[in-house]
């Protein structure tokens, strides 16, 4: 018997979960339940990673888990990032939908031979014959006071490869849906959570199992004057500006992007068709940024609509620095305001 097929059938049976009564959760409360829906729904679905199984994580976004889908399905890993990814792919290429933990964006980059080399290529090498069903979930982002590597915003380096999704949710409601979608894909998904807001607000969700729609941005807001685009946590402050920017008789339009890659471009190109100004906020340093990728497609593609000069608004192309410095990295809504006046104003 393959390890398919024993996984499979060793597999418990669990009561169904309620999906009338809504729950008012956290992000993080929101990815386990999408982990524990996930898992009730389908046998093949399998966690694995540093602490995931016994602990629940670090951030405990796998709690109980162990104890609902036994140790055959919920495994705790060495302390090796080559081996959680390597394990993965070969899972996903047997049938199984793997989806693995690394603790903090700041280890990712052990995984990325295994990212890049085969997972990304597994679809286009068998001609179609393989696929390679597995997510790969990391929080990622600053604003926690941690120190070096469990700050990274390095998101741009996942999204510049073919063959790989890179989805980034901006509130429990998107984590839940995305995540479902995420792990019912065929082929790999990084899933990047922005820390910072696991636990900075609920909404009520209903655990019905309904995924939300990849490769899509997501209109918050509606405005005329001006386009603000973001993802991840900074979403956040983006909706702060747009409610200061209206107390300025300024209507922003907001969008989050939630897939960074591939872009939902027609999604963005007609919102700034409409507002004719645009500014793009990212965490993420400037250098080759995905904000930089946004405005460039934009200048392609909507260039005889805008009236001013695409503006960005980024951290700073150096390490996330630590605590004490950490505010001064980490943009805030008065950012962004001051970059969409200016770009009203030089219109």
């Amino acid at each position: 018997m393959g390890m398919h097929e024993n996984i499979a059938t060793l597999s418990q049976q669990h009561k169904p979960v309620d999906s009338k009564t809504p729950h008012v959760v956290t992000m993080i409360e929101a990815i386990n339940m999408a982990l524990h829906r996930a898992m009730d729904e389908d046998s093949n679905v399998v966690v694995l990673g540093e602490d995931v199984a016994t602990n629940g994580g670090v951030f405990r976004a796998t709690v109980g888990l162990k104890d609902r889908f036994g140790h055959r399905r919920v495994m705790d890993t060495p302390l090796a990032e080559t081996l959680i990814a390597g394990i993965s792919v070969g899972m996903a290429a047997q049938k199984l939908r793997p989806v693995a933990e690394i603790q903090f964006m700041g280890f990712i980059y052990a995984t990325m031979e295994h990212i890049v080399s085969h997972a990304a290529r597994l679809r286009n090498r068998t001609r179609g014959r393989l696929t390679c069903p597995m997510v790969l979930r990391a929080p990622y982002g600053g604003g926690i006071h941690a120190p070096e590597h469990h700050s990274e915003s390095t998101e741009a380096l996942f999204a510049h490869i073919p063959g790989i999704r890179v989805v980034i949710p901006s509130s429990p409601t998107r984590a839940y849906g995305l995540l479902l979608s995420a792990i019912e894909d065929p082929d790999p998904v990084i899933f990047l959570e922005p820390k910072r807001i696991y636990r900075m607000v609920k909404q009520e969700i209903y655990d019905d199992g309904v995924g939300l729609p990849l490769d899509t941005c997501y209109t918050l807001r509606q405005g005329e004057h001006i386009t603000l685009i973001s993802w991840g946590s900074m979403v956040h402050e983006t909706l702060q500006a747009a409610d200061k920017l209206q107390q300025q008789g300024i209507s922003a339009e907001v969008i989050d992007v939630a897939t960074i890659s591939p872009l939902d471009i027609d999604t963005l190109v007609a919102s700034v068709q409409k507002t004719g100004h645009c500014v793009i906020i990212q965490e993420a340093a400037r250098h080759c940024g995905v904000a930089a990728e946004i405005s460039a497609t934009l200048q392609e593609q909507a260039f005889r609509s805008l009236q001013a000069p695409i503006a960005r608004v980024t951290g700073f192309d150096t390490p996330m620095p630590y605590l004490q410095r950490e505010n001064i990295y980490m943009n805030s809504a008065s950012d962004i305001v001051d970059a969409a006046v200016k770009t009203l104003e030089a219109s």
